[in-house]
């Protein structure tokens, strides 16, 4: 398929290969101990999880296992194309529209990401937020940790958004959000809460509507 560029945010409030793949059983070997989200079996064991969340997600359970799905697949791809790039690109996925955030070292790494993104069956849109930033350092992943620990506890105690329906990504103090929102108010009050935070540069939203026709395509 042919690499498109990077898509414009919705919404910018300004505050098969030929290669042998890595199985889950071959993580579980090398310790399960050492697994965290970063890693393809880490997603996979959050997919194994879908069953238990999926009936309050506004996708339908096909949507939410091929969006996890697409997800692993795409983690895969950039493990085994380059390691620099799996650890530094992050991937979130909703109903086929890729966004891929982080920080990476050289502008080709972006165009491998986007590449290896649309490798993965089943992706409709990619849409690319890298960034090429070799001074971002621990102190801002830490930053960047807080801001969107603080924004998924908003939305998650807030009990006029379904929070389960929201990604949050944050990379050099900017918040990505993605998802579906219930309606255009839902949406407006997850934007609030994600500028009402400290150190928040920047705010893009790719959320769409629960009645947005683009779904049903």
């Amino acid at each position: 398929m042919t690499v498109k560029g990077t898509s414009q945010p919705a919404t910018d409030q300004r505050v098969g290969l030929n290669r042998k793949i890595i199985t889950p059983i071959a993580f579980v070997l090398l310790g399960l101990s050492t697994l965290n989200a970063c890693t393809p079996l880490g997603a996979a064991v959050g997919a194994g999880a879908v069953a238990t969340t999926t009936a309050l997600e506004e996708r339908p359970f096909t949507k939410t296992v091929s969006d996890a799905q697409i997800k692993i697949a795409i983690n895969d791809n950039l493990f085994q194309e380059n390691l620099n790039i799996f650890r530094h690109v992050n991937v979130a996925v909703t109903e086929g529209k890729v966004l891929l955030t982080g920080n990476v070292q050289e502008p080709d790494h972006r165009v491998i990401a986007v590449r290896e993104a649309w490798k993965a069956n089943g992706v409709r849109e990619v849409v690319n937020e890298i960034e090429v930033n070799n001074d971002a350092g621990f102190t801002d992943y830490t930053q960047d940790v807080w801001i969107a620990t603080q924004l998924k506890s908003k939305l998650l105690f807030d009990k006029q958004i379904t929070s389960i329906n929201y990604n949050v990504e944050t990379v050099n103090q900017n918040i990505y959000l993605m998802g579906i929102a219930q309606d255009q108010v839902e949406l407006n009050r997850a934007i609030a809460h994600a500028k009402d935070i400290d150190y928040v540069k920047r705010v893009v939203s790719y959320v769409v509507l629960k009645d947005d026709p683009s779904r049903s395509e």
